[in-house]
């Protein structure tokens, strides 16, 4: 494969990344193909390093300005910035990316980190992106199961999702997880914020066509009784009788494995992305086969969670990048030329 920055192509315009819009598939098809001819870009089957490009969630949800969870960042414009940077790099490096996948949040109304599933004393929800849940709060009877969704959720009844809510938050709190946090409701599957963001969607579609190359979306977060922030497992695998809480993400590991590189950006660093890089550091076979060595994290393609005068978790992703970067992988920005990166992946 050659190494070539190409330009940017002139459909793309940076003043409407933070907006929703429709992609025009057909005009952008055609102009693919023209493109990929005039700049001898290759079909992806001929590349003989593969790359994969792993973007993840980057759906109006959260990149969108009013939108439910808009991963703002201390900037206050983070996820928009974020995404204007991927868009070029997506551009630019065409002739590097053997395939994008894109991951998507999925849920439905009834989750264990959405406001219906909880209430107070008084029969109140929580309000979501201002509360979080701890084991010593549903065992006070601050909150607990809203017993009016038992039978909606889960089989077995109140007193049993109940006795399974003191499960997850104890495992939470043993694993040094982040708290329970509530959630505006978010990423509904079938609804405008689950979509991808539309400047990235035309992006991932552009490259499709001009590499010949399938893009693969892969679902996560559609089990009511945990949180699903990485990408390979879910925050709690285990039931309070062990069993497997959702689907692990084997297949999905492996096929990430079969890549020369794997470079990683979306949303939020401090979520979604963090928890996703450290399960993949984890992962025996990712350490057998030395992976930690082919990752490269964009950094300036994805932000923190950032609630003003709620929390911020800054910091503790800058400290986990840190840690990521001391087992072998790679920090790096969107506007370096790849052949420039560490260990020159391509």
């Amino acid at each position: 494969m050659t190494m070539r920055t190409l330009p940017v192509p002139p459909h793309f315009v940076a003043a409407i990344v933070g907006k929703v819009w429709r992609v025009p598939y057909e005009q952008r098809a055609a102009e693919a193909e023209a493109w990929a001819q005039r700049h001898q870009v290759p079909a992806a089957a001929s590349d003989a390093k593969r790359a994969c490009l792993l973007l993840v969630d980057c759906q109006n949800t959260f990149c969108i300005p009013d939108f439910e969870l808009f991963v703002a960042g201390r900037s206050g414009n983070g996820a928009v910035e974020d995404n204007l940077r991927l868009c070029r790099f997506i551009y630019r490096n065409l002739p590097a990316i053997t395939r994008i996948i894109p991951t998507l949040d999925t849920h439905a109304t009834m989750q264990i980190f959405h406001p219906i599933f909880w209430v107070d004393r008084q029969g109140e929800h929580p309000k979501g992106g201002q509360t979080i849940v701890s084991l010593e709060d549903v065992r006070s009877g601050k909150w607990k199961v809203n017993p009016a969704i038992a039978n909606s959720v889960a089989p077995g009844g109140y007193a049993k999702l109940q006795r399974y809510a003191e499960h997850y938050l104890g495992k939470l709190t043993a694993s040094g997880k982040y708290p329970l946090m509530i959630w505006p409701y978010h990423a509904m599957l079938g609804g405008i914020g689950h979509a991808l963001v539309s400047s990235v969607e035309e992006a991932v579609f552009f490259h499709g066509i001009a590499r010949k190359s399938q893009m693969r979306c892969h679902i996560k977060g559609e089990h009511p009784l945990t949180e699903h922030y990485s990408v390979l497992h879910p925050e709690v695998r285990e039931d309070e009788e062990g069993k497997p809480m959702a689907a692990q993400g084997r297949e999905f590991l492996q096929a990430l494995l079969g890549f020369d590189a794997l470079i990683i950006a979306g949303q939020a660093k401090s979520h979604c992305v963090g928890w996703t890089v450290a399960d993949l550091l984890a992962e025996p076979e990712a350490r057998a086969t030395g992976l930690a060595r082919k990752v490269y994290l964009l950094e300036d393609c994805m932000s923190p969670v950032v609630v003003p005068g709620v929390v911020d978790f800054t910091e503790r992703a800058d400290h986990a990048f840190q840690r990521f970067a001391e087992a072998g992988m790679h920090l790096v920005n969107s506007t370096t030329p790849i052949e420039r990166w560490p260990e020159t992946p391509l």
